[in-house]
């Protein structure tokens, strides 16, 4: 089944009460058994879901992967994926990391003895050196957020698995329909799908996929266990926004290709990261790993201060100030003071995320538009 098949028809069937060929939205949170101790695989939501496991067959199925778990937020399929490690146990990061998992790492994690070190993966052939015996997990972004870095996940997944350690990858920023991590031996993937899997901004979600059924029962018994699951009308929602991912994915990255252009020939951008340049640092890995190069976009400006990017950020027009990413409309953020304000300053530039760098969510609206709103407020 080829992917565009796959966001309509994947783990999903019509409803055999009804015939609705939508998965209907099963809001109830228990379930009548026929006796006690006896039951048709449903008994308590919080447990089991129709709406949801037509949802994690789904996503299973877009990430070539057997099983899919979700969540009630990407944070909580990340807090459960750390839930499988114990005290001493090191996770080894990508130091230009999403804020919401850095704090995770560090300021909740760390106080039950979980290590976390954060390092540049931008040259596989020098991370040999970084493994400890303690390292039980490699978690890699790619592209990163907000700088945009790509990591070879292939050398990485070779390096770790060498040693005996684990990988995830974050696959949030490109969607199942740029990049399928499984593919290149990553154990597990996880999706904040609030963002281009949902895509409509209308939803909190997250989910894990993987191959390896150890992992996945480990994770449904965390899901179970600790509660963290999302309502039936959120995974709804979710299947919904599924079946037009690839339409509004593709329609986003040819917008974001224009997008980068014009800001690399404008006189008062002094940088742009976007991984479609041919001087972007792995960009021939990202052609490798991805199928297309995106839709976000970060820039820095000559006047390199958070008021010469404030004046950028409070001129738009469609592209709206706020954060996340992924929505059919274009955001526009200030990663140093909004998605990435719990890292610590001299963290930020040690990356090159100054405070000056914007951050574009390039969304599907019409290419002419877009650009001629940036073009004002940068004038």
């Amino acid at each position: 089944m080829k992917f565009e098949t796959k966001t309509i028809h994947a783990g999903v069937v019509p409803d055999p009460s009804t015939g609705a060929i939508m998965t209907p939205i099963y809001q109830t949170s228990t379930y009548v058994q026929e006796a006690p101790g006896v039951h048709k695989g449903y008994e308590y939501a919080r447990t089991q879901n129709p709406t949801r496991n037509a949802l994690e067959n789904n996503l299973a199925a877009l990430e070539n992967a057997k099983y899919g778990i979700s969540f009630s937020s990407g944070l909580a399929a990340m807090d459960a994926i750390l839930k499988m490690f114990k005290p001493g146990d090191e996770i080894l990061s990508t130091n230009d990391l999403y804020g919401g998992s850095y704090r995770l790492l560090t300021k909740i994690f760390e106080g039950f003895g979980l290590k976390s070190r954060f390092v540049d993966m931008q040259n596989a052939q020098d991370m040999e050196s970084n493994f400890s015996p303690a390292t039980k997990l490699l978690w890699i972004e790619t592209p990163t957020n907000p700088m945009l870095n790509v990591v070879d996940i292939k050398a990485l997944v070779d390096i770790a698995h060498s040693k005996g350690v684990l990988v995830c990858v974050d696959n949030t920023f490109c969607s199942p329909y740029l990049q399928n991590p499984i593919d290149f031996g990553a154990d597990l993937v996880t999706h904040s799908a609030t963002k281009y899997i949902g895509g409509h901004s209308d939803v909190v979600h997250g989910c894990v996929m993987t191959n390896n059924e150890e992992i996945a029962n480990k994770l449904r018994f965390i899901q179970n266990a600790a509660g963290a699951v999302p309502g039936p009308m959120d995974c709804f929602l979710i299947l919904r926004g599924i079946k037009t991912l690839h339409v509004r994915v593709q329609r986003a990255c040819e917008n974001a290709s224009k997008v980068a252009q014009f800001l690399k020939d404008h006189p008062k951008v002094s940088k742009v990261y976007y991984p479609g340049f041919t001087d972007h640092p792995n960009h021939e890995v990202a052609k490798k790993q991805m199928r297309l190069f995106g839709a976000m976009v970060s820039f820095d400006l000559h006047e390199n201060t958070f008021e010469s990017a404030k004046k950028v950020l409070s001129n738009t027009h469609y592209f709206s100030l706020a954060e996340s990413l992924g929505g059919v409309e274009s955001l526009i953020g200030h990663p140093a003071s909004m998605t990435h304000a719990s890292i610590p300053k001299e963290e930020r530039l040690k990356v090159g995320l100054t405070d000056s760098l914007i951050r574009l969510s390039v969304g599907i609206e019409h290419i002419d538009d877009l650009i001629g709103d940036l073009d004002k407020a940068l004038s």
